[in-house]
């Protein structure tokens, strides 16, 4: 029995150890503390700008009230889930640090993980650092478009033709080189 207790015991604190040691997400506000100057390009000045900003926002409105009445949901889009899918950052509560604001909408942390162990400046700044520490890291164009699809598809009750280029135009935000 002394043996099944000190298993059971292993097993719980392995798997808090696992959950605790997974990435939280940190939110925008702490984000735009390092991601605001025009030497790394205005990251979050550009993000302010785009509609992912206000993605939202937008499931509080007149609109999304229509569509969701219109697809037979039984709660407001600002609760549920087939619209929060992809107007928010969906993850387990327990994930999301006091820092993170889920109306700040399609934010850095969607496309670029859950921020808590690559948010330092030194981690921040050695690419492979902030990777090997959570930063999802695109390879090239097409694995962005790829992702931006899993949202911008037919799924969605406003959909539209997805014009990649265009839209990732508007909403690029690299560091200047140099």
């Amino acid at each position: 029995m002394q043996k099944i207790l000190a298993i059971t015991v292993g097993c719980l604190l392995l798997l808090s150890v696992s959950l605790t040691g997974q990435n939280k997400y940190v939110g925008v506000k702490m984000c735009a503390m390092c991601h605001r100057p025009e030497k790394i390009g205005k990251q979050f000045e550009i993000w302010q700008k785009t509609a992912h900003a206000e993605a939202y926002k937008t499931l509080t409105g007149a609109k999304a009230a229509e569509i969701a009445k219109a697809k037979g949901l039984k709660v407001a889009p600002s609760e549920a889930p087939e619209c929060l899918e992809c107007h928010v950052v969906k993850a387990d509560a327990k994930l999301f640090e006091k820092s993170f604001d889920i109306k700040d909408g399609v934010q850095c942390e969607l496309c670029h993980g859950a921020g808590s162990g690559y948010k330092s400046m030194t981690v921040m700044k050695d690419h492979a650092k902030a990777v090997a520490a959570g930063l999802t890291d695109f390879k090239d164009e097409a694995a962005i478009e790829k992702f931006c699809k899993t949202c911008h598809n037919e799924k969605s009750p406003t959909h539209k033709e997805f014009k990649f280029k265009e839209m990732w135009g508007k909403i690029k935000h690299s560091v200047p080189k140099g």
